[in-house]
């Protein structure tokens, strides 16, 4: 029996709202693991958002790929790992970017607030949101053990 998703049961888990774990080359150490707000609309490009000079930005340009890691906490466990090139990278805007992606996972209030508390700190040219074209998935889903 196969535990693995249909690409309509994966594309759905990645619409759902979930902490991703972001995957980046790192030369000469292991590579850069660490959580990430992400988006993804079916058939589409993972987005993330993050500072250009960041660890993660620097990686994010030399390496042009990442992977993400997404999972359930609670049994019976599912997750969906995708890897792929780096298509994009543009200064995020705090409307098409920004606001979606807090309110995606804070709520409407919450989002709100919390671009807010950025005091326009987005609109740099220094906070980048990255598109990623996946290549490659693993997929796992334990409720199908029956």
């Amino acid at each position: 029996m196969s535990f693995a998703m249909t690409a309509a049961e994966r594309d759905a888990f990645l619409r759902d709202v979930h902490v991703g774990i972001i995957a980046i080359a790192d030369e000469g150490r292991a590579p850069l693991a660490v959580p990430i707000w992400y988006s993804y609309e079916p058939g589409g490009e993972v987005q993330v958002i993050t500072e250009r000079d960041s660890r993660k930005g620097k990686l994010l340009a030399r390496a042009r790929r990442f992977s993400l890691c997404v999972q359930t906490e609670t049994a019976p466990y599912r997750y969906v790992s995708v890897e792929g090139p780096v298509t994009s990278t543009e200064p995020v805007d705090v409307e098409r970017h920004l606001r979606p992606m807090a309110r995606r996972y804070l709520g409407e209030k919450g989002g709100d607030r919390y671009v807010e508390s950025t005091g326009g700190q987005a609109t740099r040219t220094d906070t980048v949101v990255i598109r990623m074209r996946p290549e490659r998935w693993l997929t796992v889903d334990y409720r199908k053990r029956g």
